[in-house]
C-alpha cells in the first residue's frame, strides 16, 4: 500500500459464489547500543523524528505484505513498528499499528484477537483526539461484524448501517477512510440483498481509490464487485469485474491478489455451467500462486480441479 493512508488495511479475498463464500524498502536495522553505567543523554529531536519515520515505514512494508497474503511476515514487521509506537508514545502510530494488526488477525482467521486490536485502536484514538482513525478502527469493527455475519449465514445487517452513516460524518473529510467506509457499507447492503445499492457504495469508493491511483485498492473494490453481482446470479457481469480487478492487479504486480481474481473466476464460471472456462482459470490461478510460492493453495486448488 503507498504511504500508508487512514484508510485501506489488509483484508483477504474471498470466495464469490456464495455468501460463505491487500516497491520494497529497504529496512535498516540499528545495532544494539551497550549502555555504561552512567546514563545516556536524551535525544535530540531529529532523532525521535528518524525513529518514528523508521516505525512508519515498517508499518508500510507490512501493509504492502500483508496485501501479497504473506500475514505472518507482516505481523513480525508490525511488531517493531509498534514497539516505536510504544517508544516514541506515538498515539498516530499506535492506532495505525493496532489497526492494520487486527485487519491481518481477522483474514488469519483470529477473530477474538482482531476486535481485540481494533477496539484498542478505536479506544486509543478516542483518549488522543484522533477521531478519524477512531472512526476508522470503528467502521473496521463493523465490517469484521458484516463478515461474521455473511459466513454463519445470516442476512440481517441489523444497525449496521446506521452505525456507519454516523461514522461517515466523521471521516468525510479523508478521501481514504471515507473510501474503506464505502466498502463497508457495500458489503452491509450486500449482506440484505440489496445489490443495487451495495454496487453503487462499492462504486464511491473506487471513484476514490482510481482518481488517486491506489491500484490494490481498487483491483479490491472490483473484486468485490464481482462478488456482488455473483451473489445475486449476475455471471457474466461478475468476471467483466474480475477481469477489472485482474487489469489492476496486474500494474500493481500483486501476485497474491492476481491468483485470488482467477481462483475467483473459476468459481464464477462453474457456477455458470461453464466448466472447461472455470478450470482454464483454476489453472492460472494455481501457476501463480506457485510462482509467488503459495504451494498450499496451489495444492488445493490442484485439487479440486481433479475433484
Amino acid at each position: 500500500m503507498r504511504s500508508y493512508k487512514s484508510g485501506k488495511q489488509a483484508f483477504a479475498r474471498y470466495p464469490l459464489h456464495t455468501h460463505t463464500s491487500a516497491a520494497v524498502f529497504l529496512l535498516i536495522f540499528f545495532p544494539a547500543m551497550f549502555f555504561s553505567a552512567c546514563s545516556t543523554p536524551p535525544k535530540k529531536p531529529t532523532e525521535i523524528f528518524t525513529e518514528r519515520n523508521i516505525g512508519a515505514s515498517q508499518l508500510n512494508l507490512a501493509n504492502q505484505i500483508a496485501n501479497g497474503g504473506r500475514y505472518d511476515e507482516a505481523l513480525l514487521l508490525l511488531a517493531e513498528a509498534r514497539r516505536i509506537a510504544i517508544s516514541t508514545d506515538d498515539p498516530q502510530l499506535r492506532i495505525k499499528t493496532s489497526t492494520s494488526r487486527g485487519n491481518i488477525l481477522f483474514s488469519m482467521g483470529r477473530r477474538t484477537e482482531a476486535f481485540t486490536e481494533i477496539e484498542s485502536a478505536a479506544a486509543e484514538g478516542e483518549a488522543s483526539g484522533e477521531k478519524v482513525l477512531a472512526s476508522l478502527a470503528r467502521i473496521y469493527a463493523i465490517r469484521f461484524n458484516v463478515r461474521v455475519q455473511e459466513e454463519s449465514g445470516k442476512k440481517d445487517s441489523g444497525d449496521f448501517i446506521d452505525r456507519l452513516n454516523k461514522e461517515m460524518a466523521i471521516v468525510k473529510s479523508d478521501p481514504s477512510a471515507l473510501a474503506a467506509a464505502y466498502v463497508t457499507l457495500g458489503m452491509t447492503q450486500k449482506l440484505s440483498g440489496r445489490w443495487t445499492e451495495a454496487e453503487s457504495s462499492v462504486k464511491k469508493a473506487l471513484d476514490i481509490h482510481t482518481k488517486g491511483f491506489f491500484l490494490e485498492d481498487a483491483a479490491y473494490d472490483w473484486f468485490l464487485i464481482a462478488s456482488i453481482r455473483s451473489v445475486a446470479g449476475n455471471y457474466d457481469s461478475s468476471i467483466e469485474a474480475l477481469k477489472q480487478a485482474i487489469i489492476y492487479d496486474r500494474r500493481a504486480e500483486n501476485g497474491f491478489g492476481l491468483a485470488s481474481s482467477w481462483q475467483a473466476m473459476g468459481d464464477v464460471y462453474k457456477k455458470a455451467g461453464r466448466l472447461e472456462e472455470s478450470r482454464s482459470a483454476y489453472r492460472r490461478a494455481v501457476e501463480i500462486f506457485r510462482a509467488i510460492n503459495f504451494n498450499d493453495q496451489a495444492e488445493r486448488l490442484e485439487r479440486q480441479i481433479g475433484a
